[in-house]
């Protein structure tokens, strides 16, 4: 008796310990192969440094198939690791909007998502032969205080299977929560420049969606002057400038990005301009960039693309009666750019919507230089010298595929590691200058080959600007912002939330035709077996105390 007494108070002060040294250290530990579970040391760090209270209310709930199902799961299992190192400060609820008493109901609530900025997603299943279609919000909306920010969780290449997309949708649940709960958070804002000085023809109305969109994460300027430094700026941004630098503002370029600087060119190769309705006459570019581009290690070229894998224009093919029929085609100089390099900054992103773009080339002569290309065209390329003339007639005709053989065009690429002066051994003792010229430094760089990607589509007719990335004739809204907001959070934060776009969770699919040929037999055998398997413990067990106390 008194040895189980012991034993008792044994087992009862271990218990007792192990419940006090778990009050003292936490951890968690992720068994899977793919770490789906572990959310990145940026995340944490900006999760324990919450001071104040965050509200995630998540739509994505009801009875969904088992891909929407594993979105909702990764959901919930995301939020759930936030809260637990969020100290108290996050809290989150997930609801259904097509719950409501009566249809009217139903309609207001979906009206409300819509103008709070989340976008309905129309979801067909066949479940059993029987085909079923409900109206969905696969997203969050995200609120701290009076401010909130909408999330959309169901983000992917939209080219790829929905199974493929709702995958990377899975993987990029993290940074798409995180990133909302970093903007509510308001830490210091990163400052960045935009260097519209040299961008003329171009209405400011046509880069206010890329604008509107930078201001919630970033305190932005425009370089409008021409300022004696860039120094103080996190980074420094050249959309689609149209008059050339002078060798003063180049050096500014080159001092900015050898002391540390992080830049992005969006720059075109050839300048398009419009002649008639008939098309438009191309003509070589110069900005003056090119020796500066060259000793980093890249050349634009002053020609225009065109690719099989490309977006439509709307054009008149004929008349239908008295009335013309417009009808969208294929416009081969609008590259749809859907080849990525390996960088979170394109992982699991939608094409990217290019207009008269130009071939990029890396060379050699930069050591020193990591050179990753961000953004390449499909294999089927032809490539058009500049000057030419473009006519839209071309639309008009079937593209003969073996005219199409210039392989793979690299349309973006991102530079990192250490930079060399284009002016070294130019700057004489005696020169103002020399008393802070560097000659080598570490900094980073985006170079993109086509300045409309940056550049936003405007409604006229209501006098407004439409979204960045969309496009007229299809209407559909590609990845442009994505990138250039990606890349931006890379340069300025690249040991920051962005790596959790590095996740890699693996798709283990199930046979389908093997499921459906065997579903009865696995049926039967999952009923069967655990009662089969407790009946031999059992007799075990009866034979063992038999033979024991028999």
């Amino acid at each position: 008796m008194k040895k189980t007494i012991f034993r008792f108070l044994f087992l009862l002060i271990i218990l007792a310990g192990l419940n006090w040294l778990a009050s003292l250290f936490f951890f968690r530990w992720d068994l899977t192969e793919d770490k789906r579970y572990t959310i990145s040391d940026a995340t944490k760090q900006l999760l324990s440094n919450l001071d104040k209270d965050v509200i995630v209310n998540v739509y994505l709930s009801g009875d969904f198939p088992p891909g929407f199902e594993r979105l909702e799961s990764a959901t919930r299992e995301t939020l759930e690791e936030f809260k637990t190192y969020s100290n108290g400060h996050l809290s989150f609820q997930f609801s259904d909007p097509s719950d409501a008493a009566t249809e009217d109901e139903r309609k207001k609530q979906y009206q409300n998502l819509v103008d709070r900025g989340l976008t309905p997603t129309n979801l067909f299943a066949n479940e059993d032969g029987k085909r079923t279609e409900k109206l969905i919000f696969p997203g969050a909306i995200v609120q701290a205080d009076t401010l909130a920010i909408p999330v959309q969780l169901l983000k992917g290449n939209k080219s790829s299977s929905p199974e493929e997309q709702l995958n990377q949708s899975y993987e990029n649940v993290e940074f798409q929560l995180a990133s909302a709960i970093r903007v509510l958070d308001n830490p210091a804002k990163k400052k960045v420049g935009l260097l519209v000085n040299h961008t003329q023809k171009l209405p400011p109305a046509r880069l206010s969606d890329l604008i509107a969109t930078m201001q919630q994460s970033y305190d932005v300027f425009m370089v409008v002057n021409d300022p004696e430094t860039y120094e103080g700026l996190d980074a420094l941004m050249v959309l689609k400038p149209d008059v050339p630098f002078s060798e003063e503002e180049k050096y500014k370029l080159d001092q900015y990005v050898i002391g540390g600087g992080k830049a992005l060119f969006f720059v075109d190769g050839a300048k398009v301009d419009s002649v008639s309705l008939e098309g438009n006459y191309v003509q070589p570019l110069d900005l003056n960039l090119n020796d500066l581009f060259f000793k980093w290690g890249v050349r634009i070229n002053n020609n225009l693309v065109k690719d099989l894998n490309s977006a439509t224009i709307p054009m008149n093919v004929g008349n239908m009666g008295d009335k013309p029929e417009i009808k969208a085609v294929p416009w081969r100089f609008f590259p749809l750019l859907n080849n990525f390099g390996p960088s979170p900054i394109t992982r699991n992103t939608d094409a990217v919507y290019s207009r008269f773009l130009s071939s990029l080339d890396t060379v050699g002569g930069a050591p020193g230089i990591h050179k990753t290309p961000l953004l390449m065209t499909s294999p089927y390329t032809n490539l058009v010298n500049t000057p030419a003339l473009v006519g839209y007639n071309e639309a008009r005709q079937q593209p003969d595929p073996s005219e199409y053989k210039g392989g793979v065009k690299l349309a973006a690429v991102l530079l990192e590691g250490s930079f060399n002066s284009l002016f070294e051994n130019r700057i004489l003792p005696n020169d103002p200058r020399s008393k802070t010229f560097k000659s080598t430094g570490k900094g980073k760089i985006i170079i993109c080959a086509d300045g409309d990607v940056v550049v936003n589509d405007f409604d006229y007719r209501r006098n407004t600007p439409l979204p960045l990335g969309y496009d007229r004739a299809s209407t559909n809204i590609f990845g442009n912002k994505d990138f250039v907001m990606h890349a931006l959070d890379y340069m300025t934060d690249e040991n920051g939330i962005i790596n959790s776009r590095s996740k890699q969770i693996s798709i283990r699919a199930l046979d389908k035709i093997a499921v459906h040929k065997d579903k009865k037999f696995w049926q039967v055998l999952n009923l069967l077996l655990p009662l089969l398997l407790l009946g031999i413990f059992g007799a075990i067990r009866y034979y063992i105390r038999k033979r024991k106390f028999a």
